[in-house]
């Protein structure tokens, strides 16, 4: 996926930039990048590759390099970013955090109009940042263009600019998807996906900007430029598996979250009255973890850590590009604790299942180190559909969901007109949908969290949140 972090101050902003986007590390694995402008040098821009390595040793010496009073950072999961720009509505840094899935038509329209061009990567492809700042830069002002071009995306973008004066200019996508947050010390304001970034360098929440909403942000104060929207689709997935754990979004915060949605896990497993001889509930490190510590608070099944996770070397599972390789890092990184798991009843929960691939060989690494029994729960419901609004999937089809090829392994094309029945534990599909996962996973039982049990945990009214990967529904 990715996220932003910007900061226009009365002194240098460089170093609070660069810990501020190295906060938001968690959001993507593979490009990061800082912007600053300067009244003296103008805008500067540094980008680096960070999939082998993380973003502050690839920019650990930022702060000798590049100076100056406004600055905006990015950590980028697909294209290099942020890019400068030189337009007729002025020159600019530039970031978004989304995806342009209309982005081949879009080019092709835009060099149609303009007979203008753009860079091209490998196979053609163009950055979306810079097709981004083509639609902008189609109508003669800052606002006019950020509207113009979230109207003609079909998909989402948030987007921060630096102007070549020091402003910055953010803008939240047109129903919310994604958070922007504003922040304020004595010194100026902070712009940022992730609220605790800025709060850990001394700000104070100023603003959480609503949907579609534009401000221009100096070192003096913030200024809106468009009000918000009414329409909000935040994503719900945020709350189970991508926000960090000290994250809030509209007022809810994500480590309180997973303790309710694993609270209400355990009260409907006790209900139907499985899983009730356990001995440890353990969670698949590391945003799992929370969502099992609230299982066992409310089952009373003591929590333990069967195997731990060896974070110095292999930070995160996802970071190779192939699956196989991914699979093999995820592997590496689980450390055994035998006295947890020799002979033991063990009931996991995970964030979600999407694959199955990891969580397999999970399955089996437990049972090599001599479990008796392994339990799975999933902290979200099945997911049916790949994500069309945010790029944070590697799937290159919705095939490769587990719960979706096991539907179409039943009933072919015919099982997807029946999909939220089978997203449904109570239903006759439903059933089957989990033992057949059950059997493919070597599982002891398999549940999901209901749709109405993550909505109840989270909060928020159902019309406010996108559940689209597990409803299909907007």
């Amino acid at each position: 996926m990715g996220g932003f972090f910007g900061i226009a101050s009365r002194r240098d902003a460089v170093s609070d930039v660069f810990f501020g986007t190295d906060y938001h590390s968690h959001l993507g694995t593979r490009r990061g990048g800082m912007a600053a402008y300067d009244s003296e040098v103008g805008l500067q821009r540094d980008i680096h590759n960070i999939e082998n390595s993380p973003f502050r040793t690839k920019f650990e010496r930022i702060t000798e390099e590049m100076h100056g009073t406004s600055a905006i950072g990015c950590i980028s999961d697909y294209d290099p970013q942020p890019l400068l720009i030189r337009s007729k509505v002025g020159t600019y840094a530039i970031a978004m955090i989304g995806i342009i899935n209309n982005a081949e038509d879009l080019t092709r329209r835009y060099l149609q109009l303009t007979g203008g061009h753009f860079g091209a990567m490998t196979g053609g492809a163009v950055n979306s940042t810079e097709l981004l700042a083509g639609l902008i830069n189609q109508r003669p002002s800052f606002v006019e263009g950020i509207k113009f071009a979230q109207e003609r995306i079909d998909g989402t973008a948030s987007i921060l600019i630096l102007r070549d004066d020091g402003a910055l200019i953010a803008a939240r996508d047109k129903v919310g998807r994604l958070p922007i947050f504003v922040g304020k010390s004595e010194d100026g304001y902070a712009v940022s996906f992730e609220s605790f970034a800025y709060q850990k360098l001394g700000y104070e929440d100023c603003l959480e900007l609503g949907p579609g909403e534009i401000v221009e942000v100096t070192a003096e104060g913030v200024k809106q430029l468009s009000p918000p929207g009414k329409k909000m689709r935040i994503c719900a997935f945020l709350w189970s598996y991508y926000g960090y754990p000290t994250s809030t979004y509209e007022g809810v915060n994500v480590e309180v979250m997973r303790y309710r949605n694993g609270k209400i896990m355990a009260q409907h497993d006790r209900e139907a009255g499985i899983a009730g001889d356990i001995d440890y509930v353990g969670g698949v490190p590391d945003s799992g973890t929370p969502h099992a510590i609230g299982y066992a608070n409310e089952s009373g099944v003591p929590f333990a850590r069967a195997f731990i996770k060896y974070t110095p070397t292999w930070s995160r599972s996802f970071t190779p590009t192939e699956q196989r390789e991914r699979n093999r890092v995820a592997k590496m990184k689980q450390i055994p604790v035998h006295e947890l798991i020799q002979g033991k009843k063990l009931l996991f929960v995970d964030d979600s299942i999407v694959r199955g691939t990891q969580l397999r060989e999970t399955v089996e690494f437990l049972y090599n180190h001599g479990a008796e029994a392994v339990h799975m729960r999933s902290a979200c419901p099945p997911l049916m559909y790949g994500c069309k609004y945010l790029n944070f999937s590697r799937s290159r089809s919705e095939m490769e969901l587990i719960a979706r090829r096991v539907i179409v392994e039943l009933e072919g094309e015919e099982g997807l007109k029946h999909m939220e029945e089978y997203s449904d534990g109570s239903t006759e599909r439903g059933k089957k949908l989990r033992e057949v996962i059950c059997r493919e996973l070597h599982l002891a039982s398999l549940e999901y969290q209901s749709l109405e049990g993550v909505i109840e945990a989270i909060g928020l009214d159902q019309c406010k949140l996108c559940t689209y990967c597990w409803s299909g529904k907007e």
